[in-house]
């Protein structure tokens, strides 16, 4: 499957996914990381469903259903990449706990320099549909620690270094650099689109409904963990929000930098970057109809 891209864009793309990263970060201080180690269970929760149950339960799906092993990659990388951008705005929507939401953001993007490499590499050796095809393009886990070292943990420290720096400054500019990096993304997004419009329109019925599901299957997981974890009502919106909305722009730029001529993980990674965001956005506006409360346990029911 060949997709027609600009090699040019790289270098847009991979600005675009800094400068959100950039604009995440602003706010973010060390108390968020602080946070953490004094409360943990929240974000340990939701950390374990987005880094361990969503990768190897992609791995799983991918592997019962025999999936053509681009797209098979496509769905374990995507599984692999951190929370997207904006779920703490979704989570802030949907009345859920946001100090989860950005403690999560900001511990998940420093985990996925190593743990977005070490599972797409992992999962995708560990499918036996996908490993010869792994093989074949030459992973260099190496490179590709450092490009997710470039476009998350670099502009994640200097957006808390200049957010302390001018914190008035960062406060005003935040929300915007968030809004025009998304938009520009969707934009690039958009592009790709039109070049490969006879593609998309061929393959539709081969991904949309993976990554439909797959959206589903991430939800579901962040929610049920948080769940079983007992978290509050606004902690497990939260959970649900970081697990559910994906890094897909991180997909992207692996893709694009590694995999250029893996058109099914592109359709996957592009479709998703979409989709996300409008499931997302509707569970949020669900949510947001009523506030989060937290049914008493009675007594014996735990027994």
């Amino acid at each position: 499957m060949n997709l027609h891209f600009d090699p040019g864009s790289l270098i847009l793309l991979n600005a675009i996914l800094a400068l959100m990263m950039f604009g995440i970060s602003l706010q973010l201080r060390v108390s968020d990381f602080v946070r953490v180690v004094r409360a943990p269970l929240a974000p340990a929760a939701g950390l374990a469903a987005q880094f361990l149950l969503l990768p190897a339960a992609t791995c799983l799906v991918t592997w019962a259903l025999k999936l053509d092993p681009d797209i098979a990659l496509g769905m374990i990388l995507i599984a692999a990449c951190p929370g997207g951008n904006f779920s703490n705005i979704m989570t802030f929507i949907a009345r859920g706990s946001v100090a989860v939401s950005v403690s999560m953001t900001a511990v998940s993007s420093l985990a996925a320099i190593v743990l977005t490499p070490l599972n797409f590499a992992f999962y995708g050796w560990l499918n036996p549909y996908t490993r010869s095809y792994l093989t074949e393009i030459s992973l260099d886990s190496g490179s590709l620690l450092l490009l997710v070292l470039l476009v998350l943990g670099l502009p994640l420290l200097l957006g808390m270094l200049a957010g302390k720096r001018w914190p008035r400054l960062a406060a005003r500019s935040e929300m915007p650099l968030r809004l025009f990096s998304l938009l520009v993304l969707l934009a690039f997004a958009g592009i790709a689109f039109a070049m490969n419009f006879s593609v998309f329109v061929e393959k539709i019925h081969t991904f949309v409904w993976l990554v439909i599901g797959h959206n589903l299957l991430a939800f579901a997981l962040g929610f049920g963990m948080a769940l079983v974890s007992r978290l509050s009502a606004a902690d497990r919106r939260a959970v649900t929000m970081e697990v559910g909305i994906q890094n897909s722009g991180l997909g992207l730029v692996i893709l694009f930098t590694f995999f250029p001529d893996a058109g099914g993980m592109l359709l996957i990674a592009g479709f998703w970057g979409v989709w996300h965001l409008i499931a997302g956005l509707t569970l949020a506006l669900l949510w947001a109809r009523s506030a989060p409360v937290d049914q008493p346990i009675r007594t014996g029911e735990l027994a």
